[in-house]
């Protein structure tokens, strides 16, 4: 039962409790009146019931709408929620796969082969990126029988330099996680040594007089680690630049590699403009030889060209004298007609 229903039966008990009270009365007028005021009630009722029906009706539709615009903002936002759980999902996915690779490089920094491997691994990358593959032998074999994780083959001077990598990871973790003062010198003193080591046999196998350049590269694939050396182990570094042997990280191989790669073009540059210089020097030569054989032939028509006017000149002569041949010859027989005629009228 609606709310107008309700108030509608409300009403009409009003006035039927107000019918019975007044049907008790006896006299006339009283009844009039309450006729009148029967009408009047109805009359009144029945418009409230037509404005509430009116303002119930907004109610509903008011109702109606707000509650399909709070269905669409839920769908919406479920939507969106949807949205976001699936890139935390991808995210979580990402995460897990980045950790498992964290743990395999872990287990490959953990060995001494591997470390060692992944350490030519990336001096490959970064070689082969930069530098000309006619620049650089990866495995190169020295005469000493040392066997170098890459050869850079410079024009001489330098001449060939030789980069071995090196990963002193052990001596550097017990630097990074020594507890006390005691624990931190005796990891640095670690440390520093094995950098050394690798310094010295570096300086014995691959600098070798007449062979390879004067200097080698030892290449550490952590900037962690060039950075620790450098920052608090500058008695090592020192030695490294007696001993000509220079260190680099990831970063300053790049530009070392970069330096090199224009040493290497000027040194193209050179080796051509020397062969232009010398091929001009040849169509010099040649130009030479052209001039001269142009004058020989210059003197060549010089000659053949007074050889025909020698040559036009006897002609002329001989052409004068047939003339003056012809000329006698025309004489001899005018005399001889002229001493013919009179003979020829005595007979007459």
């Amino acid at each position: 039962m609606e709310i107008v229903d309700v108030i509608v039966l409300a009403g009409l008990a009003g006035v039927a409790l107000l019918l019975v009270v007044n049907l008790r009365r006896r006299d006339d007028p009283a009844r009039e009146a309450f006729a009148r005021q029967v009408s009047d009630m109805a009359t009144q009722m029945a418009s409230n019931q037509a404005v509430l029906a009116d303002r119930l009706g907004q109610i509903d539709r008011r109702v109606g709408s707000s509650f399909q615009e709070s269905t669409k903002q839920t769908l919406e936002t479920m939507g969106k929620v949807q949205e976001r759980l699936a890139a935390i999902d991808r995210a979580q996915r990402e995460i897990a796969s980045l950790g498992s690779q964290i743990v395999g490089l872990q287990d490959i920094l953990s060995n001494k082969q591997s470390r060692g491997a992944f350490g030519e691994l990336q001096l490959n990358d970064l070689v082969g990126t930069i530098l000309p593959p006619s620049a650089y032998r990866f495995q190169a074999t020295l005469s000493n029988g040392a066997r170098a994780d890459c050869m850079l083959d410079l024009p001489n001077p330098p001449g060939a330099i030789a980069v071995d990598a090196k990963f002193p990871l052990d001596g550097y973790r017990a630097l990074q996680e020594a507890a006390g003062a005691e624990e931190t010198v005796r990891a640095g003193r670690q440390f520093r040594n094995d950098v050394s080591r690798h310094i010295r046999d570096i300086a014995e196998k691959y600098i070798l007089p007449g062979e390879t350049a004067e200097s080698a590269i030892m290449f550490l694939p952590s900037e962690a680690v060039y950075a620790e050396l450098h920052a608090n182990h500058g008695a090592v570094v020192e030695e490294s630049y007696r001993r000509r042997v220079f260190i680099v990280s990831p970063t300053t191989l790049m530009a070392t590699l970069n330096t090199i790669r224009a040493v290497l073009k000027d040194a193209r540059m050179r080796e051509q403009a020397g062969l232009i210089q010398h091929e001009l020097t040849r169509m010099l030569d040649d130009v030479r030889r052209l001039g001269d054989r142009v004058a020989k032939l210059d003197r060549h028509f010089s000659q053949a060209g007074e050889d025909v006017r020698q040559i036009r000149i006897s002609t002329e002569k001989i052409a004068g004298k047939a003339e003056r041949i012809t000329e006698l010859e025309m004489e001899d027989e005018t005399d001889r007609a002229v001493a013919a005629r009179p003979a020829l009228v005595g007979e007459g």
